[in-house]
């Protein structure tokens, strides 16, 4: 397999042609049925033997759609694990779509998909989904573009303050937030780590997941928690690598988070 594309394309053929001949045959019975509502002898006669002949044609069209997806299980694996995301990336610049390649995530602003080789689907966001030919998929991932996000800042807000008020050793606002000063800076992955703590939730919800929910919150206009604490996201040049969290904005530009902190509104 070199084009899953043309594969899906050449199979989506075949079953056209097999429902065609199918569709025929459907009518001729349909002759054949009224020919003997009426006592038409004749009629039965023709339609029985146009039947027999494109009986024929349809067992050849049916064979040749189940023969076009000759593709082993582990020829199918291969190409989605080695060379689907090139061919997907391929097919969405020529829609006018960007996707994007971020430690081994695709991301197509805001979506995030990851590809599933021995599941033969892929997953956009948290919703697993099988149809996974190039074109289509490219379609719903438009959509996407075209939809709110289901995000609530309000809700995360405050699940990342509870995070880090317990990083941080403190027990209430109180104490955390003092003067209006800024409390100590608390890494984002830390952050990750008390969301993510129950065995598999990473799985489900990995850190690039976490940096999209982190950059819809900075983006948005919501910036202080109900008890009054007002977020900022401070940055390190000099951290790089697993200590920092990056997703990629609308314009393909990437934004690179490091901490948290949370001072006294004013």
């Amino acid at each position: 397999m070199d084009n899953i594309e043309q594969a899906f394309q050449d199979v989506e053929g075949a079953a056209n042609s097999a429902s065609k001949a199918s569709n025929d045959l459907a009518k001729l019975a349909n002759q054949m049925k009224k020919a003997a509502m009426d006592g038409n002898i004749n009629g039965i006669r023709r339609a029985s033997e146009r039947m027999n002949d494109l009986l024929s044609s349809v067992r050849q069209e049916v064979g040749n759609a189940i023969a076009e997806w000759s593709y082993p299980e582990e020829e199918e694996e291969q190409y989605l694990k080695d060379h689907y995301a090139d061919e997907l990336t391929k097919a969405a610049n020529v829609s006018g779509l960007t996707i994007h390649e971020r430690d081994g995530q695709l991301i197509s602003h805001p979506s995030i998909i990851r590809v599933l080789p021995g599941e033969r689907s892929v997953r956009i966001d948290r919703k697993k989904v099988s149809a996974i030919r190039p074109s289509r998929l490219v379609e719903m991932l438009v959509e996407n573009q075209k939809k709110k996000p289901r995000f609530s800042p309000e809700r995360f807000l405050e699940a990342i303050y509870k995070a880090y008020a317990l990083l941080a050793g403190e027990d209430d606002s109180a104490k955390l937030i003092k003067d209006g000063k800024a409390g100590a800076v608390v890494l984002l992955v830390n952050i990750y780590d008390v969301f993510t703590s129950l065995p598999g939730s990473t799985r489900e919800y990995d850190q690039t997941d976490f940096a999209r929910d982190i950059y819809f919150l900075d983006t948005s206009s919501v910036n202080t928690t109900k008890s009054g604490a007002r977020v900022s996201f401070p940055s390190s040049t000099g951290s790089r690598g697993s200590r920092t969290l990056s997703f990629v904005g609308p314009d393909g530009e990437q934004i690179t988070y490091y901490g948290v902190t949370f001072s006294g509104g004013s």
